[in-house]
């Protein structure tokens, strides 16, 4: 698929990907795995295909361009969903030079052991193509320490590596041309459960990037749509999404083992929607929801309610695993309160609001803690709570 006069796309969509990162990360929609063949005096490629499609990769390639004619491959990261294919293609040509940063050259040898012909490279080094050049940027820890992008000059394509990214499989590979609303929410579900963790590191990066005043026309990220309309677009959202990002929303994430906590869960959200009619309340049973998708209702929350009844001392094993997950990413400047059933012991309840202590939050109590299956009394102290919540998050 020609993207724009000599650069093409030469990827994969796949649209049976379900579970990515060792089934760490939910692709409700597919997937792609974005590689990009630069046809011009010298030709190069960027990046190849996930390893279960190495040979349909060659294949194709081959109907673009004879492989022993390619010059080049740059591998801007070398994860295997972008470097699966590299074995296979450096078979063909194995004196071809791979460019990449000091630690592709390390991570390609970790993952591949072999010793390519490698060309380290650092941010402002040009590869000439003829005419045009590969300005090379790295971008470490966006989200590996051997991450860059490079930006083809006269033509102005920044191949963005797994920034400005999403998780979304379509036959017609451009921005304007997919569904809009699903385009974000894949987008912002891609940087929540990518990218949060960097968020200091994005913004500085983008800062950097616009201070180099390189037009940019089109950007082609390693996954999902390729972006040529208003392409700026998707760099305004990550310079918001990477400063303290927040909507009016309180996302409410419990487990539970009777339905007690579920109750409890129920009215506290409509405590809080009774003191405030225009804040998004949204629930999820983390034991049944799908957790990355919950996550992302986390990023965009101003403040969150974490629930689980008490069991052997703890909790259940889904908040658990949602805490630690929560954790792990490092969300700055929300609020969070803890809650739970329990039977004759309680700790589930301040563990909770401990762990999101520790996670960063700003967490204002410890909690509120319900004996066995809430009545009407108990019911209505956790309507009181929501209230009471509604307002601390404010």
């Amino acid at each position: 698929m020609q993207i724009k006069n000599n650069v093409y796309w030469v990827g994969k969509i796949d649209w049976e990907l379900r579970k990515f990162h060792g089934n760490e990360l939910s692709t409700h929609r597919g997937s792609t795995y974005n590689s990009y063949l630069v046809k011009e005096e010298k030709i190069a490629l960027i990046d190849t295909v996930w390893s279960p499609f190495k040979k349909e990769f060659i294949r194709n390639l081959e109907k673009h361009v004879d492989v022993q004619k390619i010059d080049y491959v740059i591998a801007n990261h070398a994860e295997s969903d972008h470097s699966g294919a590299l074995p296979e293609l450096m078979s063909y040509i194995p004196d071809v030079p791979v460019y990449c940063t000091a630690n592709g050259v390390k991570s390609l040898k970790g993952h591949y052991h072999e010793d390519w012909d490698f060309h380290p490279v650092k941010t402002g080094d040009r590869l000439s193509l003829g005419d045009k050049d590969l300005v090379f940027i790295e971008a470490p820890m966006l989200h590996w320490p051997d991450s860059m992008f490079c930006y083809l000059t006269k033509d102005n394509m920044l191949f963005s590596n797994d920034a400005f990214g999403q998780h979304y499989a379509s036959e017609y590979m451009f921005n304007d041309l997919v569904n809009q609303a699903d385009l974000y929410s894949e987008a912002l579900k891609y940087y929540a459960n990518i990218l949060t963790p960097f968020s200091a590191l994005v913004d500085k990066k983008i800062k950097e990037i616009l201070g180099l005043k390189l037009p940019v026309d089109i950007i082609c990220p390693s996954h999902g749509m390729i972006w040529r309309k208003n392409p700026l677009q998707i760099v305004e959202l990550y310079q918001k999404w990477a400063n303290l990002y927040k909507e009016n929303q309180i996302t409410i994430l419990y487990d539970t083992m009777w339905d007690g906590t579920r109750v409890m869960a129920e009215h506290i959200a409509k405590g809080i929607i009774d003191v405030d009619k225009a804040v998004q309340v949204k629930l999820f049973n983390v034991g049944k929801s799908d957790k990355n998708d919950a996550i992302a209702e986390v990023f965009k929350s101003k403040g969150i309610l974490i629930g689980s009844p008490t069991i052997n001392r703890g909790v259940l094993t889904a908040v658990a695993s949602m805490l630690e997950e929560i954790k792990g990413l490092g969300f700055k400047g929300k609020k969070a309160a803890s809650f739970g059933c329990y039977g004759w012991s309680g700790e589930s309840v301040k563990q909770i609001s401990d762990h999101l202590k520790n996670a960063g939050f700003t967490v204002f109590d410890d909690g509120l803690k319900v004996l066995w299956n809430p009545d009407d009394q108990a019911r209505q102290q956790c309507v009181e709570y929501g209230k009471k919540i509604a307002k601390q998050f404010s």
